[in-house]
């Protein structure tokens, strides 16, 4: 049975942040779900897409971006057939650590005072937006303008709390093998941040896109889907395979691998 792709969004995006990836996975014939992430607390989110595990059947493949990739490290390694875990420009925390301690560990990051948007709620809790007149600069400079103000209007914020709420004693990442898609010029998690955290998690394979904002699923889906689906062949060999060459990746990448198993 080929492995079920379960996309999470992020921060400051939906679902549909994943269209263009959704179009090309279901063309490859994978079933595809695009996990309607809360954002409201790490481990709760976290239960929530451990829910949506627990009901397909058969072997998944985890894809997340940004926030999402905190989210799937602490989804429950019993909700399901957990073959392999996909970080689009994604946190990968370690036990005890956070979104924002991560962002901070590196410069690079321009989300701030300055260019977040807090509003505060009737339960006490603050949610954060990307201020509208600084979303096409830090979170998808590669992105049209046209296409930015969209992604600006429809962003769905994460709750402050969540981003500092730490991780779960049992990061996923340690016993699912993990891949690592990074854009180069992140400008929400540095990439600096995110060669540390695939070079920790032993990534089967790490790849760079030159240029590449923090939207990186929006304006790069072909290269998204790629990683994607050697996950999904390395989680479901039918017969021994071995990852993609660098040649299969769109013109430019650079990677690191290790051998599938």
């Amino acid at each position: 049975m080929r492995p079920t792709i379960v996309l999470v969004h992020g921060a400051f995006a939906e679902s549909a942040s994943w269209d263009g990836v959704v179009d090309r996975l279901l063309a490859a014939d994978h079933d595809v779900v695009a996990a309607a992430n809360p954002l409201r607390g790490l481990a709760a989110d976290a239960q929530s897409v451990s829910d949506v595990v627990r009901s397909v059947e058969g072997p998944v493949v985890l894809v997340a971006h940004s926030y999402g990739g905190a989210v799937i490290t602490n989804v429950d390694p019993d909700a399901g057939e957990i073959a392999g875990l996909v970080y689009v420009n994604g946190f990968a925390p370690e036990a005890g650590e956070n979104c924002f301690q991560l962002a901070a560990m590196f410069p690079g990051s321009m989300l701030g005072e300055e260019t977040a948007r807090p509003v505060s709620r009737s339960d006490g809790t603050t949610d954060l937006y990307i201020a509208a007149d600084s979303f096409h600069d830090i979170f998808c400079q590669d992105v049209p303008a046209p296409q930015a103000a969209v992604m600006a209007a429809t962003q769905r914020p994460a709750t402050q709390e969540a981003l500092v709420e730490p991780s779960g004693e049992r990061p996923l990442w340690k016993h699912v093998p993990s891949w690592f898609l990074i854009g180069e010029e992140d400008r929400i998690i540095p990439a600096a941040l995110q060669r540390y955290m695939a070079e920790r998690a032993r990534a089967h394979r790490t790849i760079e896109i030159p240029g590449a904002s923090h939207a990186i699923s929006v304006s790069h889906p072909q290269a998204t889907v790629h990683a994607i689906l050697e996950a999904a062949r390395c989680a479901w060999p039918r017969k021994k395979t071995m990852p993609m060459t660098p040649k299969q990746f769109r013109r430019g990448f650079t990677n690191t691998a290790r051998r599938c198993s």
